[in-house]
């Protein structure tokens, strides 16, 4: 089974500026009802099973597949169609900082692994400026499926604020 090196991997940051308010921006990112209208990639829906948004607190959500090209390419990369995820909360500062840690255990032939993520917020004249930052994931392919899959999910999140 492969496996990443313990703080070997780089990190990879994504940024936005996000046409809303602070406010607006920080509850889609921390309350049920805001997390469950935009979470995942496209083609994906989430359901959030819990939340404690504290340090040491848990999201834990159920991500399915729901488009046809995404349940499908689930089913052949031998992936369930839908995956049970626990979040784990390592920094909570309300309007300005998210961090957390989730396991990457969802991938076949490949043991468990963390991976940290960190979202800043900062308001800007223009709007909230929002820098996304997280591990590479074990290898290039697979980190370039999470950085489409990030991208794609603040598609989604800048979508849901124009709505």
């Amino acid at each position: 089974m492969a496996s990443p090196a313990k703080g070997a991997r780089r990190k990879v940051t994504l940024e936005r500026t996000l046409r809303a308010g602070i406010e607006e921006v920080w509850e889609l990112w921390t309350t049920r009802e805001g997390i469950e209208s935009w979470w995942g990639p496209e083609g994906f829906s989430v359901r959030v099973r819990a939340l404690d948004l504290r340090p040491g607190g848990e999201l834990l959500y159920t991500m399915s597949a729901t488009a046809p090209e995404q349940v499908e390419f689930m089913k052949k990369a031998g992936m369930p169609v839908s995956v049970e995820h626990r979040l784990r909360y390592t920094d909570v500062v309300p309007q300005r900082r998210l961090a957390y840690l989730i396991q990457a255990d969802f991938i076949p032939g490949v043991k468990p692994y963390e991976v940290a993520t960190t979202i800043e917020f900062e308001q800007q004249p223009e709007g909230v400026r929002l820098v996304l930052t997280f591990d590479a994931m074990h290898d290039e392919k697979w980190t370039e499926r999470s950085v489409r899959g990030r991208a794609s999910e603040l598609d989604r999140l800048e979508a849901r604020l124009r709505a």
